[in-house]
């Protein structure tokens, strides 16, 4: 098992743009494991916690074919004796995402699942469908590590943010799991911000039901315009976004989660959001490996 409390880096990232005071950072968790990075680490934590616990022998999880929690889940697997497998969702491809043949060659097997079937059901559900009569040991993760375990982990992130002062803390959603973690380890007088990947986002008051343990809690907003047509979606203005950042900050991201998330930071810095003083917090989340799924030489990085 990786140890959660490691030292994180923390740049700064002087913009032009930025005025009155503000201040902008960047936690940079995809810098943590060059596979398990960004948020996955903190996400699966407790949950490969628990199945040592309970002597499990394979891991299960979900997730589609560019998915940073399977490659991180095969990976963790492997560093501590799990086999493990995956529900993918949509049929099998010809060839294999470079997601799935690295998965693929950290032994993780595949179940792929028509697109209906996976959208409509959870993980659990499937498995068991899959394996009625499965005599394995086995242990159940959820999409995206999302559930109390997976909140958990991001929590304890705070060690680290407590000692900045930050005023904002912003983070990509998927599932919502770091999302609500973040909002579980905040302190009143912070705001958490959440920049949807997701056209749609149409359960994440159930998701949030279900994480956030207090439920009068209300300092945190969620962003609806930057994600770029949808999940997985992007187009010229983000590619050449992300070329920028790079150059102008040293600053790698991905087209999935931290591009968009990072792009509405800066558009809402430089449309007034942010009050004078204050001191920004975005949340890399790593999925730098889902770019290699870009036509080659589309990014300068």
């Amino acid at each position: 098992m990786f140890a959660l409390n490691t030292h994180i880096r923390t740049d700064k990232i002087d913009a032009p743009f930025l005025k009155d005071g503000i201040e902008l950072y960047v936690m940079r968790l995809d810098l943590i494991h060059p596979v398990v990075s960004g948020n996955k680490l903190f996400k699966l934590y407790h949950y490969v916690e628990e199945a040592q616990i309970k002597s499990a022998k394979k891991l299960i999880t979900s997730g589609g074919a560019y998915s940073n929690h399977l490659i991180a889940t095969a990976f963790y697997s492997k560093q501590n004796g799990f086999q493990c497998a995956a529900i993918v969702r949509g049929e099998e491809p010809k060839s294999y995402s470079p997601t799935l043949i690295a998965c693929k060659e950290l032994g993780m097997e595949f179940y792929f699942t028509d697109r209906k079937t996976y959208d409509t059901t959870d993980t659990q559900t499937i498995w068991s469908k899959l394996n009625p009569s499965n005599p394995e040991k086995t242990f159940v993760i959820p999409e995206g590590g999302f559930g109390k375990e997976g909140s958990k982990g991001i929590e304890t992130l705070f060690d680290e943010i407590n000692k900045m002062s930050v005023t904002h803390i912003c983070t990509p959603i998927g599932t919502a799991t770091t999302f609500a973690g973040l909002i579980n380890g905040s302190s009143l007088n912070q705001e958490i911000i959440g920049i949807s990947v997701l056209k749609n986002l149409n359960d994440i008051n159930s998701r949030l039901n279900q994480l956030v343990n207090d439920c009068n809690k209300n300092n945190f907003s969620i962003c609806m315009d930057y994600h770029f047509g949808g999940y997985a979606k992007k187009n010229k203005i983000l590619i050449d976004f992300l070329n920028e950042c790079f150059l102008a900050y040293q600053l790698p991201l991905d087209f999935v989660y931290t591009g968009k998330m990072i792009f509405g930071v800066f558009d809402k810095i430089k449309k007034g959001y942010f009050p004078a003083n204050s001191k920004v917090l975005c949340l890399h989340t790593g999925g730098l490996q889902g770019n290699k799924s870009l036509p080659k030489g589309s990014l300068v990085f």
